[in-house]
């Protein structure tokens, strides 16, 4: 199987060195977006409007295989503060429904730039 680079040029880049994503067969690995407004390159403020951002930016990522949220097996969320994860599941829930992906979601103490919200997502379709 051969493994491939995916890029986006409508999200913003990340300056550490690695993919936006990587294709694999019919899985796509999608790296942790944060709440980044592509045009700004400035991070939205709150868990809510990161956790939708977060959410547009995998879309858009998605869409360059021809994927939808409705291809995506599995999500990790880090959340700097579990406190908030009403916040971030009022969010998710508009971007998926039942059946729902498989998720983790994990407390973290810090996330780069100040984010409160990260997701990284594994997608595909059936051959």
């Amino acid at each position: 199987m051969e493994r491939r680079e995916i890029i986006c040029d409508s999200i913003a880049k990340s300056a550490n060195p690695l993919s936006q994503g990587i294709k694999f067969g019919n899985l796509l690995f999608l790296s942790g977006q944060l709440g980044r407004n592509p045009d700004t390159g400035k991070l939205e403020t709150g868990a809510y409007e990161q956790t939708r951002r977060v959410l547009s930016n995998l879309r858009e990522l998605l869409k360059t295989e021809d994927l939808s949220m409705d291809d995506v097996l599995k999500t990790t969320i880090f959340i700097v503060d579990i406190s908030k994860v009403a916040e971030m599941n009022r969010a998710y829930n508009e971007f998926f429904s039942a059946p729902f992906p498989a998720r983790s979601c994990v407390e973290v103490s810090t996330l780069g730039g100040g984010a409160e919200v990260e997701i990284e997502l594994i997608a595909g379709k059936a051959m």
